[in-house]
C-alpha cells in the first residue's frame, strides 16, 4: 500500500519539540515495520530541508537527508506538474494553501494514493486519510 509523506510529518519526526512528536514517532515506526511503499515530492523534500537546517539544525538536515530520504519514493516535480499545481493554488484562492501542499494532492490523486502520513489539515479537506496516530 502506497503512503505519501507530507513535510508536517517529517517535522514531527524529526524534532523531539514538536507536539505531534511521539504520534509521529509511532506512525513512522508503523509504517516502516509494516507493508508501505513511502511516497514524496521534491517539493516536499526541498521544504523539508529548508525548514530542517533553519528550525532543527544541520544535524537534522543530515538525518533527514541520510536516514530518510533513502527509503522514499521520490516524485520530482515537472513543468506540467508545477504549473498544475499553481493553477490549483490560484484557483483555491487561500492564502495558507501552499503551492508544495497543491503538488502533493496533484501527484496523489495521480498515483492513487489515498493516505497521508500528515499533520496538516488540507490533506483531509481533499478527502485523504490521515495516518498520524
Amino acid at each position: 500500500m502506497k503512503c505519501f509523506i507530507d513535510t508536517s510529518a517529517l517535522l514531527a519526526v524529526l524534532n523531539r519539540d514538536d507536539e505531534n512528536h511521539a504520534v509521529a514517532a509511532l506512525t513512522w515506526r508503523q509504517l516502516l515495520t509494516g507493508d508501505w511503499q513511502l511516497v514524496t515530492s521534491s517539493y516536499v523534500l526541498v521544504e523539508a530541508f529548508a525548514l530542517c537546517q533553519n528550525r532543527l539544525g544541520i544535524q537534522a538536515a543530515k538525518a533527514l537527508q541520510n536516514d530518510i530520504v533513502p527509503i522514499l519514493e521520490i516524485i520530482w516535480i515537472d513543468t506540467q506538474l508545477h504549473t498544475a499545481a499553481a493553477n490549483a493554488v490560484i484557483a483555491a484562492g487561500k492564502r495558507k494553501l501552499s503551492l508544495v501542499d497543491c503538488a502533493s494532492f496533484e501527484i496523489m490523486r495521480d498515483k492513487n494514493i489515498s493516505k497521508a502520513f500528515a499533520f496538516d489539515s488540507h490533506f483531509a479537506e481533499q478527502g485523504f486519510a490521515l495516518l498520524n496516530s
